[in-house]
């Protein structure tokens, strides 16, 4: 037997009636996601704290799935030295020097059981978070609010949110204003893709900054679709913040469909679960008040979200709602690009900041 009979083995042990599995066939068909619906819309699990929204566990070490083969007994001159040893005893046989046995004559073929594990999933390697330097609060805002004592400027952590409308981006000027993260439009719907975002994407990360990627939820598409074109086109990197899917009604969208709450909720809760599988983190909610008061209120409490309260504290428009991110200006004035830019703060200080990205990626 030649030196390729291993793979075929497995092959055939796979689909063999004689190869049995810690999980078996029925369990691994069960475990393909519906392209469009689920059966739950959100998880019985405890409320997140309102300072570690989001954070996602890191992806476990590689658990092994055994294997049992029923066949014949391979030539032992088929095994290579660096797969698992096996010992097969056949009556009869010789020791040869290192301990291999080659039959003295060739007896008939036995029916031997051979274990062998395989990976069920490589994990993604997480580079160590660092502390990086936070810069304070530079932006202007060409409409500024008075939030009064609940101002976003006493929080520590700022950032802004980019897409293609903001053109060139001197993202070093920029972090120097106060930006310490930023969210990139990268898609929206099942085949949009912002044409800025690769070129966004990767002058943030030679910059410094915190960054993670966001989708334009499209309700005439299917959740299945929407979330394939993300994954196809956000890289899947261990560092960034965890992906956001942004719902919110668009008067100007071409899709002017408006689901019902259960549908929305349904649609949503499949597109996340599948960038959770895929990114290993928990996707963060970004929404307006209307959309929240239509579809939200009461769900996905155990999900981080990012919260558009322009006119007032996020407490006075989403009551009783946890968060992670607010969205506090549309018109904000900074060094290092042209035009208006989105302003965002952090809930929470520079330790929690720190300790959050520990825990998202």
């Amino acid at each position: 037997m030649r030196l390729s009979a291993l793979p075929a083995i497995f092959l055939v042990c796979v689909t063999a009636s004689g190869c049995t599995s810690s999980s078996g066939p029925a369990s691994i068909l069960a475990s393909v996601p519906s392209r469009e619906t689920t059966g739950s819309v959100a998880r019985p699990s405890a409320p997140v704290p309102a300072m570690d929204v989001a954070d996602a566990a890191p992806e476990p070490a590689p658990q092994q799935q055994q294997l049992t083969w029923t066949g014949p007994v391979p030539e032992p001159q088929a095994f290579l030295p660096q797969t698992n040893t096996v010992a097969m005893p056949i009556p009869g046989a010789v020791p040869l020097p290192g301990g291999t046995p080659l039959p003295a004559e060739r007896p008939a073929v036995a029916e031997q059981q051979v274990a062998f594990t395989v990976p069920t999933k490589p994990a993604m390697e997480r580079s160590p978070q660092s502390r990086t330097r936070i810069y304070s609060h530079r932006f202007r805002d060409a409409k500024p609010i008075n939030f009064g004592s609940s101002s976003p400027r006493k929080l520590a952590v700022h950032g802004v949110d980019v897409s293609r409308w903001q053109g060139d981006i001197d993202w070093q000027t920029l972090q120097t204003q106060g930006a310490n993260f930023v969210y990139i439009k990268a898609t929206d719907g099942g085949d949009h893709l912002d044409p800025m975002f690769r070129k966004n994407w990767r002058n943030a990360k030679e910059a410094g900054l915190k960054r993670g990627a966001y989708h334009f939820f499209y309700w005439c598409r299917t959740a299945g679709e929407q979330a394939d074109w993300f994954i196809r086109n956000v890289p899947r990197d261990a560092n960034a913040l965890p992906p956001v899917i942004d719902v919110e009604w668009n008067g100007e969208s071409s899709c002017k469909r408006q689901p019902s709450r259960e549908h929305v909720l349904e649609k949503m809760k499949v597109f996340m679960d599948k960038l959770e599988r895929h990114y290993g983190q928990r996707p963060v909610i970004y929404t307006a008040p209307d959309f929240y008061r239509d579809n939200l209120q009461g769900a996905f409490l155990d999900y981080p979200f990012w919260l558009r309260s322009v006119a007032a504290h996020p407490s006075k428009r989403y009551p009783g709602r946890k968060w992670i991110f607010w969205q506090y200006s549309g018109s904000g004035l900074s060094h290092g690009v042209e035009g208006r830019i989105d302003l965002n703060v952090f809930h929470g200080s520079e330790r929690d900041w720190h300790d959050w990205l520990g825990q998202a990626g």
